[in-house]
């Protein structure tokens, strides 16, 4: 009972602190909580979990800044990255089953390699790089490719939960406001994490989730609670120090996971 106790503890801290470090960071909110969820959870159930926080976030944002959704763009990119998120998905669930490419042991401990470890290591690891690299911050797609864009955003959403970077980058150029840029990009990201969710699913079922549920629902509300925390007192303050510190740690994390030592 004390160790499921101080589990809770540690995942809602942790869940509270990195919900609110995003906004000294840069970074999204699912680039950061993703990897932390895997320490305590397997790889797709972290995705999972994290995909509902980050919906639930999203909501709350759409009722903030809804009303000024471009619907012309949400149709463009949004169908697009719907039906893209439902291969992503599909393909996250089907590489879970999957052997391991390779075993090893490190004293008493045993570590194994697993297809779906390895690719959400690289994703991370590459969209982490994205995040930071002033070069690709700089990189922008024309209107005329939206459903592409669409397409990728969804597809990286499904499997990893990694969207945004990739999202902000066919958006921008998309000709819309301010407002409308921020509203159109949180309801299709909600969109896509409806759809994601609606896959995993079947692995909520089968990881017996409810066995978990007061630990899940306390990290969500966490989370929740300190990204709304941080987006009204932070204002998404960067700091580059701090960014990068993060994008260590991530890149390290990945690699843990990558190499099956969490």
């Amino acid at each position: 009972m004390l160790v499921f106790v101080m589990e809770i503890y540690i995942i809602t801290l942790a869940a509270f602190a990195t919900a609110i470090l995003t906004f000294f960071s840069g970074f999204g909110l699912g680039t950061i909580l993703a990897p932390v969820f895997a320490i305590f959870f397997p790889v797709d159930l972290a995705i999972a979990l994290t995909g509902v926080v980050h919906f639930c976030n999203n909501l709350f944002k759409i009722v903030l800044v809804g009303r000024k959704t471009d619907i012309a763009v949400l149709i463009r990119f949004g169908i697009p990255a719907i039906l893209a998120s439902f291969a992503g998905a599909w393909l996250l669930i089907k590489i879970t089953g999957l052997p391991a490419l390779y075993q090893y042991q490190i004293g008493d401990h045993s570590f194994a390699i697993t297809p779906v470890k390895a690719i959400i290591a690289f994703l991370l690891i590459t969209f982490a790089i994205l995040e930071i690299v002033p070069a690709f911050k700089k990189i922008e797609f024309n209107k005329n490719k939206l459903p592409l864009g669409g397409a990728l955003s969804g597809f990286f959403g499904g499997l990893s939960g990694l969207q945004g970077a990739l999202r902000s980058a066919f958006l921008i150029r998309s000709g819309l406001s301010k407002e409308s840029y921020i509203a159109t990009g949180v309801v299709i990201a909600c969109f896509v994490d409806f759809t994601r969710l609606s896959v995993y699913a079947t692995r909520f079922v089968s990881a017996d989730l409810h066995d978990n549920l007061v630990l899940v629902i306390s990290a969500t509300l966490a989370a929740i609670a300190g990204a709304f925390i941080g987006s009204n007192l932070l204002k998404k303050v960067t700091l580059t120090f701090i960014q990068k510190l993060v994008a260590v740690m991530l890149v390290i994390i990945s690699l843990a996971l990558g190499f099956g030592l969490i």
